[in-house]
Formats: C-alpha cells, structure tokens, sequence
C-alpha cells in the first residue's frame, strides 16, 4: 500500500510479488478492492499492481472537476508505471472503463505495453448519436450520486456494490470527466493494436457482448474467452475461471528480449 504523489493528487495503490508487471484498473465507482480474488493467483509470476482512480476509493477527491479525464487518468497510469519501476513494457489491463483506459493507454504510449487484458469492456463508439447517449447515461449518474449518494451504488454489480469511497462528490465528477467520450480514437486504434490482447467477457454481461465481439474481431491475433454463469463482474462472479483464462494467457506471452 502506496501513495502517489501527482500534481496535488495523492494516488492510492498497492503493488504485489515479483517479475513482469501487470497493471489493473477497476471500473467506474469500483476500487482496487474488486480485484481481491486475483492478487494470489497473478502476483504468483508477475508483480501485480492495482490502484484507486481520482474520486475512487483511497485516493483523492479533487473538488477541480477539469482535473478528471480520460488524459489525466492515462498519464497516472504511466506515471504509477514509472513509480514502481516498471522498467520493461508492462501488461496493461483493467474492467470496463478500466478496460477502456488501457485501450486508450495503449494509444498514448503503445511502447509502454507489453499486452492487453480487456475485462467486461467496450471500446466506445464511432456513431455520435449513441457516443451522446452514453454520455447521457453517464451524467445521469454523476447527478444521481450527487442526489442519493452513495446508496445508489447498491443497485449496482458487485464490484460496486462492494466498494468503499470517501464520498460521492469524486464519484459524479468522474462519470461527468472520466465516463464520457468525445470521440472515436480508441476504437479506431483497434486494427493497429500491435501487442496481444486477451478480450473477456461474462457470458451473463448483455450490454457488452457485442462490444467484446467487435474487438475481438479487430484486434489483430486476440483472444476471446466468454467466462460461463458470470456478469459484468467476471472476476468476482467466477474468480477461479477467469483467473485460470488470464493465467492461460499470460503463460503464452513470449518473454522480453533484452
């Protein structure tokens, strides 16, 4: 258990065993917490790092709405990277809009990545009209934590249902500046996706099979593994098989050359 220190931002994360990193990011309004089940099973071979996004869990909450971004959270995963010696290219993952963060990692710094874990993800949309209503959907979120607090979370999957924040406040400012898109560079970016990629999915996850479809089938040479009688939060619903698939994959990652 760890701090970071970011422009005025203290970044709260936790780094287990040793050997290649592995970099998980939680869902919106979920924390480090979800991946309780995984940290035995992958810190085994790997040194396994997760960590609390701005206005999640132990980190903190800036009151600056312009300092939640999709930007912002890139450059804190690189610079979480750099704070525990990550020297080699890291493999890059994380659960719904974890999962997209690190498509969009892979964006920013595709020299940075040594593969890709997509969990429960999607990777945003081409079409400005449905890219709208996400974003819809999103500040619709942000305005009900405001109004409920975080009650309104306990209606929601497990990973969040189960997570502990320090308030709302963070929360809603992260659908308004983390949850939203503005565009269509991560899916996009698909094709040109150059690392492998394991796409997974709860067989149970509605809203996300076709997503997990789509990259899959534009993600050069990716894997997919649909996890049977699981949700949204695959890893917490059947934690020994989706820890068996990700271990399955990162067993075949040729090892870096130095």
């Amino acid at each position: 258990m760890a701090i970071l220190k970011r422009d005025g931002v203290n970044l709260y994360y936790e780094v287990y065993g040793r050997g290649p990193t592995i970099l998980l990011t939680h869902g919106y309004s979920a924390t480090a917490a979800m991946w309780q089940g995984q940290i035995d099973a992958l810190s085994k071979n790997h040194k396994l790092v997760l960590w609390d996004m701005r206005g999640h869990g132990n980190s903190d909450y800036p009151e600056d709405e312009t300092l939640y971004s999709e930007a912002a959270t890139v450059t804190d995963m690189a610079a979480l990277l750099d704070a525990v010696g990550a020297k080699d290219r890291a493999i890059i993952g994380g659960l719904s809009l974890g999962g997209y963060m690190s498509l969009a990692f892979n964006v920013a710094y595709p020299g940075r990545v040594r593969a890709l874990l997509i969990i429960d993800t999607g990777p945003g949309y081409k079409n400005d009209a449905a890219r709208e209503a996400w974003n819809v959907a999103a500040r619709d979120t942000g305005a009900k934590l405001e109004s409920e607090g975080l009650a309104y979370l306990q209606q929601m999957s497990p990973e969040r249902r189960t997570s502990v924040h320090k308030s709302a406040t963070g929360l809603a400012k992260a659908a308004r500046g983390m949850l939203t898109q503005h565009d269509a560079r991560v899916m996009n970016s698909l094709p040109n996706i150059k690392v492998p990629a394991l796409v997974l999915v709860g067989e149970n996850d509605t809203p996300f099979l076709k997503a997990t479809d789509y990259m899959a089938s534009k993600i050069p040479g990716a894997r997919k593994v649909v996890i049977a009688n699981a949700g949204h939060a695959s890893n917490i619903d059947q934690t020994e098989a989706f820890n068996a698939a990700v271990i399955d994959f990162l067993s075949s990652i040729a090892p870096e050359n130095h």
